[in-house]
Parts: structure tokens; sequence; C-alpha cells
């Protein structure tokens, strides 16, 4: 069993910055051999993808955030990061983890979230 625990979330002004960290109770091979994505929900929409990287480090980003949210992770100690800049009121949400495994059967993990308000 995965758990992924996400940290990082609170109040920042417009313009600001955060980072989130998501880390995993998984053993070593399933974190590094699998992708992990970072989503957000904001009240009344759609959870959708901020920012995905694979297991050999690429990277995908959703339209809104492009340019400005860049996501990493340490292998060594199983966490994902998302550092987030010039912070947009509408970038508030709840942000979620997930890890992915990409061989039969698919399993899917989700972190619990992590809230991140952005203030005009």
């Amino acid at each position: 069993q995965v758990q992924l625990v996400e940290s990082g979330g609170g109040l920042v002004q417009a313009g600001g910055s955060l980072r989130l960290s998501c880390t995993a109770s998984a053993s070593g091979s399933i974190f590094s051999d699998n992708p992990m994505g970072w989503y957000r929900q904001a009240p009344g929409k759609e959870r959708e993808l901020v920012a995905a990287i694979t297991g050999a480090g690429s990277t995908n980003y959703g339209k809104a955030v492009k340019g400005r949210f860049t996501v990493s992770r340490d292998s060594r100690k199983k966490t994902v990061y998302l550092q987030m800049s010039s912070l947009k009121t509408e970038d508030t949400g709840v942000y979620y983890c997930k890890l992915w495994t990409l061989t039969a059967p698919q399993q899917i993990y989700w972190g619990q979230g992590t809230q991140v308000t952005v203030s005009s």
C-alpha cells in the first residue's frame, strides 16, 4: 500500500511563491519507476492536472501554470515537489498529489490534499 502526504500549502499574496511537497511511503521501485503528478480542485470546479513528472524526470504542465510552476522529484527522499511562483488568485484550490503505476493492473494513489489560498 502506498500513502502520499502533502505539505506546504497556505495563504500567500498574489505574486508570491509557495513550495508544495509530497512524500510517499512506498518501496523505492514503486516511487522511482512510476510517474507522479499534482492536481488541483477549486470550489465548484473539476479537478485538473497542474504538473506531472515521470520516473525519468520528463515533465508536463497544465496550460494555466506553464512557465510559473516547476515540478521535480527526489528519489532518495521519495518526495515530489511543486514550486509555485507568480501566484494568481485563480491558483487557489486544494492541491492533490497522485502516483499511478504503469504496469497492469494499474494502481492509482492520491494524497489527502493541501489547501493553497492566493489573496489579491
